[in-house]
C-alpha cells in the first residue's frame, strides 16, 4: 500500500503535467456492442482528463446480456398475452431464446 504522503505528492505531480481526475458516482455502466451488452454492476469509475482528452476506468461486477431486439418483444407479446416489461424479463432469463421465453410466459 502507497504511503499516503506519497500517494499526495504523486498526484499533485500528475497535477501539474495537465492530468486530472475524478471520481464518478454511478450506479450501473452499460456498454453497448454488436448484439449484446456488458453491465457493470456498483462500479467504480474514475474520469481521467489529460490534454483535453477524457477516458473512463471502470471496475466491478462484469454480466453480458444479449441485446433485445423490439420486434423480438412485439412476438413474445404477441404470443404469450404479456406486457412489455414481462416480455423483456422473460426473454434475458431466456438469454436471448425467443421461444423459451414464450413458452415460460405461457406456462409451459
Amino acid at each position: 500500500m502507497m504511503d499516503p504522503k506519497n500517494l499526495e505528492k504523486m498526484m499533485k505531480q500528475l497535477n501539474q503535467m495537465g492530468l486530472k481526475q475524478r471520481s464518478l458516482d454511478a450506479g450501473r455502466v452499460i456498454i453497448e456492442c454488436g448484439a449484446e451488452n456488458i453491465i457493470i454492476s456498483d462500479p467504480s469509475v474514475m474520469e481521467i482528463e489529460m490534454h483535453g482528452q477524457k477516458s473512463y476506468q471502470i471496475s466491478g461486477k462484469v454480466s453480458v446480456s444479449a441485446k433485445i431486439n423490439e420486434d423480438d418483444l412485439e412476438l413474445i407479446m404477441e404470443q404469450a398475452g404479456a406486457s412489455h416489461e414481462s416480455a423483456e424479463k422473460a426473454l434475458a432469463d431466456a438469454n436471448g431464446d425467443i421461444a423459451k421465453a414464450i413458452l415460460n410466459l405461457k406456462g409451459e
